[in-house]
């Protein structure tokens, strides 16, 4: 295991009774400190690949370690280093907040620490609500206890599963600050979620599944350079019924019925190639009132490379 890796994930499957195959066999690694995006369609593995991790789904082959210790093996060891955010609310309505974390605290058998419990509930702006009972909180407000109940041990690994379903945007931009925080103070984070924008907004790699099988790892950056295709849009002064064979050296498309034409480049693409087309279409008269760029989202490259899987 390299030193910078918190999680290794080693030929890793999982094949459930009914002959489903869940997972594929997976290889991975998580560095520490990072903020790790899974990305993929619903029925695609994340929520099996996470249980396996956190010890609450059995793999059918292959090793997974959290800080060196196997999550089969070594069970208790490697669930310590984790705190788990589920998607399904997972308290006791009739307890406080107060008492809810702190419980959370002592099932991991650390041993009492008011000062770091209230830093937490500050930081998730559960502190004046200390008091409450969980029932009478609002649905963003117990999924904030949720986070506070998964720091309570303080764990290296943080697991957001889809964190942000049925979130307001208020406590959703509070919980990234949140996992910002975490993040400079060396916590892993690992999320899945179905907001692609905010996996393009916070994540530094991202990974995608399907059907069982990681499609792609990379870092978010190189990923949107890879693959995030950009494209030029010319709006023509007067309509083309057909592309000129003068352009044909160039990736070009006609729409809105020859008042737009469209040049689609590769993001790394050298700038002097595109100042050559613009000279290129002055050279043959095409004039245009407006030109705009759109570069390809992380959601479009999403949809691209599922789509090839399907």
């Amino acid at each position: 295991m390299s030193s910078q890796s918190v999680i290794e994930i080693s030929n890793l499957a999982k094949t459930y009774g009914s002959g489903l195959e869940a997972l594929k066999p997976i290889n991975l690694e998580i560095r520490k400190g990072e903020i790790f995006a899974l990305l993929g369609p619903n029925g695609a593995g994340k929520t099996t690949l996470i249980g396996i991790v956190c010890g609450i789904v059995t793999p059918s082959a292959g090793t997974a370690k959290v800080e060196g210790y196997d999550v089969v093996r070594d069970a208790r060891a490697a669930r310590y280093r984790i705190g788990l955010v589920p998607q399904e609310l997972t308290v006791d309505m009739f307890e406080t907040v107060w008492a809810t974390v702190n419980f959370s605290r002592g099932l991991f058998g650390c041993p009492p620490n008011p000062e770091y419990v209230e830093k937490v509930l500050r930081d998730l702006s559960l502190w004046e609500k200390r008091a409450d009972k969980i029932m009478s909180l609002s649905g963003g407000m117990k999924r904030r206890v949720l986070i506070a109940k998964a720091l309570s041990h303080e764990p290296s690994v943080l697991f957001l599963d889809e964190p942000s379903a049925g979130v307001d945007v208020q406590l959703r931009r509070d919980m990234w600050q949140t996992v910002r925080r975490l993040r400079e103070s060396g916590v892993t984070i690992v999320l899945t979620t179905h907001y692609i924008e905010e996996a393009e907004d916070m994540a530094d790699r991202i990974a995608v599944i399907s059907k069982g099988e990681l499609i792609v790892v990379e870092d978010k950056a190189t990923l949107m350079q890879k693959l995030g295709n950009k494209r030029l849009s010319l709006q023509l002064l007067e309509p083309l019924s057909a592309l000129p064979a003068e352009l044909s050296e160039w990736n070009l498309g006609l729409a809105a019925e020859g008042m737009q034409l469209h040049y689609s480049f590769e993001a790394g693409e050298s700038p002097s190639a595109l100042s050559e087309f613009l000279a290129r279409i002055r050279e043959l008269g095409i004039g245009f009132t407006d030109l705009d760029t759109h570069e390809k989202s992380l959601e479009e490259i999403f949809v691209s490379l599922v789509g090839d899987k399907q």
